[in-house]
């Protein structure tokens, strides 16, 4: 399951169609990272970038200037190389990057100094994502002095450098047919690798095995890469938000908090899981647990066009806030806890945010200052938790170390919304019933 290479460009076509008269856009690849020593991460494209070609090789510039005769897209690459090749993969050069991607015109990068400039020459606006690559950076601050330094025979520099960023990632932000499909794919992926790790853990389970269990079932299906490091926490680690040591062992009466996701061709599932090590919820996880899937349900229900993104975030303030006093975790009304903010001692992050080709997605939250209301093609997650820490002494200590959280994926539709990730169980019976079996 691809994106067809004319999708990619019709993609382009439309970031061109929004640029001014007598501009260039600039948007590089991602480059290899050091780990250690000679060792290197594995390679993860640039979301933007890959969103326009396709192009999964680093040490490229995609260049795009609407209206040019000659062609209106240009790609810097690495040239095919036998000995590279032999050591490191396949490349595709310029060559390939004509034949295989739809590209207009296409160079060695080695080449970028010498051609670049003249297609800077005589632009007025550059577009370009500044402050994101220093060493592309200082060379467009080269190039343009280059071109400055012969004006006097006639040539022009642009004037004006507009960040690209937001007219991509708007379009990033409206998933088209062929996103959303493979979010439903990556969505359904990531939810059956959850409910292997429920069927595989019991106490003494060390965390980094379930979080094994799981990337082995994204992998068996797939997705190489996990869309985000995994968090698996269990007891008082799960009140860690963004806990990744996945070091302990898993303990009889606990909770386990599990927030993974896969990579599907670099977009993205997201989804959290909180269950019982030993299968059985006692009454004070069940509570708190049911609180949690309370809020979420009724901000699922609220994700449909029209409604305002604060609008979501606030109801799940409000469904938390009153169960909290319901279970005598807060003391005061509702609406003196919510103004004074005392459930941010056990609430305290937003309802969700924006997914696609990264985990947390680009897009504006706000336009002209104001919440922007949720749209057909949009896809959120929606994750309210309870994090009650085990140091927390105005509680009583029957609730200490409690940690839950359910985050599901969320597209907007022009009917209201459709969960992409529906195939793992969160329903207290679903999950006792699948883990006894398992």
């Amino acid at each position: 399951m691809r994106i067809s290479q004319e999708r990619f460009k019709q993609r382009r076509i439309r970031l061109m169609e929004q640029m001014a008269p007598e501009s260039i856009a600039i948007i590089p690849s991602a480059q290899m990272i050091t780990r250690n020593n000679d060792a290197e991460y594995p390679f993860r494209q640039s979301s933007d970038f890959y969103y326009l070609t396709g192009f999964n090789e680093p040490d490229a510039v995609l260049v795009l200037l609407p209206g040019r005769d000659a062609g209106e897209t240009v790609l810097f690459c690495r040239d095919r190389d036998k000995l590279m090749e032999i050591w490191n993969g396949y490349r595709a050069g310029p060559e390939g990057a004509i034949c295989d991607y739809g590209i207009d015109e296409a160079h060695s990068i080695a080449e970028v100094d010498n051609v670049l400039p003249q297609l800077l020459d005589g632009m007025l606006r550059i577009y370009y994502s500044i402050g994101q690559h220093d060493a592309l950076d200082q060379q467009i601050r080269h190039w343009l002095n280059l071109i400055r330094s012969k004006a006097r025979q006639g040539a022009t520099a642009p004037t004006e450098l507009v960040m690209l960023d937001h007219l991509l990632h708007e379009m990033r932000l409206f998933k088209d047919e062929d996103e959303i499909e493979l979010m439903r794919k990556a969505g359904e992926i990531s939810a059956l690798g959850h409910v292997q790790a429920m069927k595989a853990c019991k106490p003494g389970v060390m965390e980094y095995q379930l979080e094994a269990e799981i990337l082995h079932y994204f992998a068996m299906n797939g997705c190489r890469q996990p869309a985000y490091s995994t968090i698996v926490g269990g007891g008082e680690n799960a009140c860690i938000l963004h806990y990744i040591e996945n070091s302990a062992a898993l303990e009889d009466g606990d909770l386990v908090l599990i927030d993974a996701g896969c990579e599907l061709d670099c977009y993205a599932g997201d989804i959290t899981r909180t269950f019982p090590v030993n299968g059985c919820f006692s009454p004070e996880q069940k509570a708190i647990y049911e609180l949690v899937l309370k809020a979420q349900k009724a901000c699922i229900d609220m994700a449909k066009p029209g409604v305002l993104w604060h609008q979501v975030h606030d109801e799940s303030v409000r469904v938390l806030t009153e169960g909290l006093i319901e279970l005598g975790l807060l003391t005061g009304s509702l609406e003196d806890e919510i103004s004074a903010g005392g459930y941010r001692d056990f609430y305290m992050h937003r309802i969700g945010h924006w997914l696609g080709m990264d985990v947390h997605d680009v897009g504006d939250y706000k336009i002209d200052g104001e919440w922007r209301p949720l749209e057909p093609g949009m896809v959120m997650t929606v994750e309210p938790g309870i994090y009650i820490a085990a140091d927390n002494d105005k509680v009583d200590a029957r609730w200490r170390g409690i940690g839950v959280r359910i985050e599901d994926d969320v597209l907007i539709t022009d009917a209201g919304c459709e969960i992409l990730t529906a195939n793992v169980p969160k329903e207290v019976e679903e999950i006792e019933k699948l883990m006894a079996a398992g």
